[in-house]
C-alpha cells in the first residue's frame, strides 16, 4: 500500500505522518509513504488544502489531520 502526504512540512503534516505509520503498523500493512513538498506536485495533484492523504494514488483525505480512528476507518477497508 503506498501513502502520500502532501503538505509543505508543517506540523500538520508531520502528525498526519505519524498518525498514517501508526495505525498501518497497528493493521498490520506493508506500506510506503511518500511526501510530496513541492507546491507544483500538490497542485498538480488536485490538493487544494493540506495536509491531504491519498491511498494508492487515491485522494481521501484533504484539509485536516484525521485522528487516529478516522484513519483505522479509511485504511481498514
Amino acid at each position: 500500500m503506498k501513502f502520500t502526504i502532501y503538505g509543505k512540512g508543517c506540523s500538520n503534516c508531520q502528525l498526519l505522518t505519524e498518525r498514517v505509520s501508526q495505525v498501518a503498523d497497528e493493521l498490520g500493512l506493508e506500506y510506503q509513504i511518500e511526501k510530496v513538498t513541492d507546491i507544483n506536485a500538490i497542485v498538480d495533484a488536485g490538493v487544494m488544502h493540506t495536509p491531504a492523504l491519498a491511498v494508492d494514488d487515491e485522494l481521501v483525505l484533504e484539509g485536516k489531520v484525521a485522528s487516529t480512528s478516522q484513519l483505522k476507518n479509511l485504511l481498514g477497508r
